[in-house]
């Protein structure tokens, strides 16, 4: 019989996390401080993050030691499963074997667990009482509620007004672990204020979270902000997910000719690839494919400059990928994936060739999603299906070259709170939206009219 589901014991569950900066080709452009310009220093950040955080953040260090409390909390759920989608192989009628890690099986249905639990317990060592945060699909805003209430902390999430309207059930799910969720752009903070006067109706938009939560973060007493994507600590957090699936893959004897994740901030696409890029560095012949959306197309049409993370420009500037600080998403469902910018260390992957980026319409990624659940039985949430479109994609590719592919994808998180988007699909009420030239002309202006742009 075909083994389906390849296990590790809790034993067996990697003690370090894996730092990828030690080994990308370099130079890494560093973050610059968004008032002098200069590389940032660890002090500029201690305001917004624990010096604990900074010092991971900025580590040269390979592998970073993952603490005894932050273990225990992980093997609630952890390692997770690596499992073969033998019915979804059938269905394509192509020469791979897909296998997934499925991170769904945590206790908020994400990824974002492997983070926000490390985060929470890092700022209660330091003495922090409440983070604050922004969420799009509310994936992360679920996941760092359930982690403050494991460590006693308090949580308040600004949660982009689309996806507060769309996800109820992800704004249900934060009050039920004590979280505080606010819609955003909201009256709470002069960022949000300063975009309601000009905008009362805007849908808001990751960038306006950020600058939300750090103001929140900033302005509070014993506060600090939390981040769910885009950074180093917090990348190098999710490369537990790439650590596990390498383990069992060598328990069957096999390693992937394909690796696959989806990307919006990337840190579900970093956590499942980054330890498969160090073999990649090293000399080992694998593809790895960031999937993103058509309508937030960052990786594939957006200029490598340094932008700022947020709209009140507050944070450090970072060297990736961006379509602008500014960028206001179309309002389509896949909330997790509509961040203007790409992490640099996945950015600067992008510059050295490392990696490749495709972007897919909605409606293909539903289909995928749809032929994925009605074969595997499992329903992926609407940002997982754009890695689902890309194992097709790809195991199309291996049918018309004629050869066999082993092909890894992270099953980054389920779609049960997300079924408002399958019946919109259903219901025909998405189109195959793509972002308009316009739309990239008006990014590389902005992006032009400071004096930092670094590429393309």
């Amino acid at each position: 019989m075909e083994e389906r589901k390849i296990m590790l014991n809790d034993a067996e569950i990697p003690r370090q996390w894996y730092n990828a900066l030690a080994d990308l080709p370099g130079p890494v452009n560093p973050p610059l401080h968004p008032g002098t310009g200069q590389p940032i220093r660890p002090e500029d950040m201690q305001a917004i993050f624990p010096m604990n955080l900074v010092e991971q953040e900025m580590s040269p260090e390979r592998w970073i030691s993952i603490p005894e409390e932050v273990l225990d909390k992980y093997l609630l759920w952890r390692p997770t499963p690596l499992r073969r989608a033998i019915n979804f192989e059938k269905a394509l009628g192509c020469p791979v074997r897909i296998y997934y890690k499925d991170e769904s099986v945590s206790p908020p249905g994400s990824h974002k667990p492997n983070t926000a639990v490390a985060q929470a317990y890092y700022n209660k060592a330091y003495g922090i009482r409440r983070l604050a945060t922004e969420t799009g699909a509310g994936q992360w805003g679920s996941a760092l509620a359930m982690a403050c209430r494991m460590f006693g902390l308090d949580c308040r999430v600004y949660m982009v007004r689309v996806s507060y309207d769309q996800k109820p059930y992800r704004r249900m799910m934060m009050q039920t672990w004590g979280a505080e969720c606010i819609p955003s752009p909201s009256d709470r903070t002069q960022a949000g204020r300063n975009i309601l006067a000009q905008s009362p109706d805007s849908p808001g938009s990751l960038g306006i979270a950020i600058s939300e939560a750090i103001e929140d973060a900033v302005t509070g007493k014993d506060s600090r902000y939390s981040l769910g994507s885009v950074l180093n600590h917090v990348l190098m957090h999710q490369t537990i997910i790439g650590l596990e699936a390498k383990r069992q893959f060598e328990k069957i004897g096999k390693y992937p000719d394909v690796v696959i994740g989806c990307a919006g901030g990337g840190s579900n696409f970093a956590g499942v690839s980054l330890p498969f890029v160090q073999d990649k560095i090293h000399g080992r012949k694998i593809h790895i494919i960031a999937s993103e959306p058509t309508s937030c197309p960052t990786l594939t049409k957006g200029p490598f400059a340094y932008d700022f993370g947020d709209v009140a420009k507050t944070t450090p500037l970072l060297a990736m990928h961006t379509l602008g600080h500014d960028f206001i998403p179309a309002p389509i469902h896949a909330g997790g994936l509509r961040y203007h910018g790409m992490a640099p260390i996945v950015s600067h992957m992008l510059e050295k060739n490392i990696i490749e980026a495709r972007a897919y319409h909605q409606l293909d990624t539903f289909e995928a999603g749809v032929l994925w659940a009605r074969t595997e039985g499992f329903i992926p949430a609407p940002e997982t299906t754009h890695a689902i479109a890309a194992v097709v994609d790809e195991a199309r590719r291996a049918k018309e070259e004629g050869r066999e592919k082993v092909i890894l994808f992270n099953y980054s998180g389920h779609g049960l709170v997300d079924l408002a988007s399958y019946d919109a699909y259903f219901s025909g009420k998405l189109s195959a939206y793509e972002l308009p030239d316009e739309e990239i002309h008006r990014a590389l202006r902005a992006i032009e009219s400071h004096p930092k742009c670094i590429g393309r």
